[in-house]
């Protein structure tokens, strides 16, 4: 007797929520690829097929037909003889809507497989409207079991000892798995957990691109029995690779199998196949490519600092082609989350799709304009300057009434900032370009930020990212060119922007530190007050200062009524602003 083969395609596409139609192409196109290198079986990633996360389009009764029809559609396809496809889609069963896994192959859909384990932390609220899935059961496809674990189903031990005790061959998990920093190492080690508890192999299918607030950073892989990373796709684009395994007749090789027969039941009430007995398993990565093209070794992970920076340059991408904008308008200051904030748009779409506009005040520095005027030169932008004395003079005038007889303060300063935001988005109304918003997540964790004013605009890429981290981003660009970026080789930001002490320009002689703690102090704090939720007795215990802890901490929650009417921004880290972190605006509660 022979081996037995078996070629499995992992399909790393970027779907948009909602556009069934272009979704089904990217599926068909990655079927077609796939065909030709020999693929049996093709899988795409968690609800690939109306996008992830849909959220409460999922809702729509008319919604969720669509995608029903579109997927009869495509299995028709699949009677061509050539491979099957294993794709995601909102699937109702006995009226009840769940997220589901479907095998579309020779001709129909031939079994359906439902998402047990439903996250509702974090960014998921997926109990919101799907209902969760009976334990699943494998699914018998070409005389081969596959567990099929949909991405939570793979988190938690439960799910794939079921689906092993029913006599699962060869785990797959489909996935919408959003990027932060450092998420790759955990996807790994909960699949080799998996895979050490099953001794089975392991396909996981990430998806790849943006979508809103959140980054898709793909880095499919495939992990043989023994834990062993055997295929990985690349960050942050979409791409199909081909994985193969080989079963030696029986009695040739133990493989590892746990023989146990055990049926976990749950199997889908529309999924009509018969069980068998439990089966050893014996599937090993084939390294002879039989005459085919050999998988391709795993494709590089990029560093901490160029994951997030790739993140960056992939959300904006997406966030402003999906939704056909013709480019971006910004601020450009002469400070560095300016500066930063026109690289990330530059490599994202390129500098003839990147609008800056300089608009300075009567305490604009000739230093800022150089610095803005060389950061354009380096980028390759156009750059306009429109000076807002004569905007600031005239509101001055219209409110002296107002304010007669009381002094200058902050009122004046918001006056500058607001002038900026509506030159911005005059610009953006009348040439169609989205502005983008330049601040930073320590600026908009207290407030430092002027709603109406720089907090204006469609999209942010700083949004999730402290301040410190905005200097070592911005380095790290000078010194490297991420792959793919539209923008030029070498440094792109001024050495001065880098070094310079940050301010906002809005009185004579301001820095940043004349109102907030430095930055190294105030990043520290409040990464454990908003990341790690710690109290002000846990971080001064780590050596903070008191009296800081508690001004960081009532400023952090008196800006929240801000953070509620700040536009969306690329989710870098555990807890960003918005869907990770939701506080109430009216609340009283201060720790100490």
């Amino acid at each position: 007797m022979t081996d037995r083969r078996l070629a499995i395609a992992i399909a790393q596409i970027n779907p948009t929520v909602g556009d069934i139609a272009g979704n089904i192409a990217l599926l068909q196109a990655a079927r077609r690829t796939a065909g030709a290198a020999g693929a049996v079986l093709v899988v795409g990633p968690e609800l690939c097929v109306v996008g992830y996360p849909p959220e409460d389009l999922v809702l729509k009764p008319r919604f969720v037909d669509a995608a029903a029809a579109a997927v009869a559609a495509l299995a028709v396809e699949t009677g061509d003889g050539g491979p099957a496809l294993l794709v995601g889609c909102p699937w109702r069963v006995d009226g009840r809507l769940y997220n589901a896994a479907l095998l579309l192959d020779a001709g129909a859909v031939t079994a359906i497989r439902l998402k047990h384990e439903l996250p509702n932390y974090g960014v998921f609220d997926e109990k919101r409207v799907f209902e969760p899935g009976p334990l699943p059961a494998p699914i018998e496809f070409r005389g081969v079991r596959l567990g099929v674990m949909i991405c939570e189903d793979m988190w938690y031990p439960r799910v794939a000892a079921a689906l092993t005790e029913a006599g699962a061959e060869l785990l797959i998990v489909p996935n919408g798995s959003p990027f932060e920093t450092g998420k790759y190492g955990v996807r790994l080690t909960f699949a080799r957990q998996r895979v050490a508890e099953s001794r089975r192999p392991l396909v996981y299918v990430n998806q790849v691109g943006g979508q809103d607030e959140l980054v898709f950073d793909g880095v499919s892989f495939a992990i043989d029995g023994e834990g062993t990373e055997r295929a990985r796709l690349p960050f942050g684009e979409p791409a199909l690779a081909m994985t193969r395994w080989r079963r030696p007749p029986a009695g040739a090789d133990s493989g590892g199998a746990n023989p146990a027969g055990a049926d976990s039941g749950g199997a889908n009430p529309a999924d009509v196949e018969r069980r068998g007995p439990a089966v050893a398993t014996g599937w090993r990565w084939d390294d002879d490519d039989s005459g085919n093209a050999p998988a391709p070794a795993p494709a590089p992970l990029p560093g901490a600092v160029g994951a997030s920076y790739g993140a960056m340059v992939l959300g904006l991408r997406d966030y402003v082609g999906k939704n056909r904008f013709p480019g971006v308008v910004l601020g450009l200051s002469g400070g560095i989350d300016s500066a930063l904030s026109a690289a990330v748009a530059v490599d994202a779409l390129g500098a003839e799709r990147v609008h800056c506009v300089m608009m300075p005040s009567v305490y604009t520095s000739q230093e800022s304009l150089e610095e803005a005027e060389g950061c354009a030169r380096r980028l390759g932008v156009r750059l306009d300057t429109v000076p807002i004395d004569p905007a600031v003079a005239a509101f001055s005038a219209v409110l002296a009434p107002l304010f007669a007889g009381r002094p200058a303060d902050t009122t004046e300063e918001n006056i500058q900032s607001r002038v900026r935001g509506l030159i911005l988005m005059a610009i953006s109304n009348k040439l169609g370009a989205m502005v983008l918003t330049t601040g930073n997540k320590s600026e908009m964790s207290v407030g430092y930020a002027t709603i109406y004013g720089d907090m204006c605009g469609g999209y942010s890429v700083l949004k999730d990212v402290y301040k410190t981290a905005v200097y070592r981003l911005a380095r790290w660009r000078n010194r490297e060119r991420p792959p793919g970026a539209l923008g030029p080789e070498g440094p792109v930001i001024p050495e001065r922007t880098l070094t310079r002490p940050a301010t906002a320009e809005l009185r004579p002689n301001q820095t940043d530190q004349d109102s907030l703690p430095p930055y190294a102090v105030l990043d520290a704090i409040l990464e454990g007050l908003v990341e790690r939720e710690e109290s002000v007795a846990d971080l001064v215990a780590q050596g903070n200062d008191r009296d800081t802890v508690l001004r960081v901490e009532r400023l952090l929650h008196a800006a929240e009524y801000k953070r509620r009417q700040a536009p969306p921004g690329v989710k870098m880290t555990s807890r960003n602003f918005g869907r990770d972190r939701r506080y109430p605006i009216t609340n009283r509660f201060r720790d100490g």
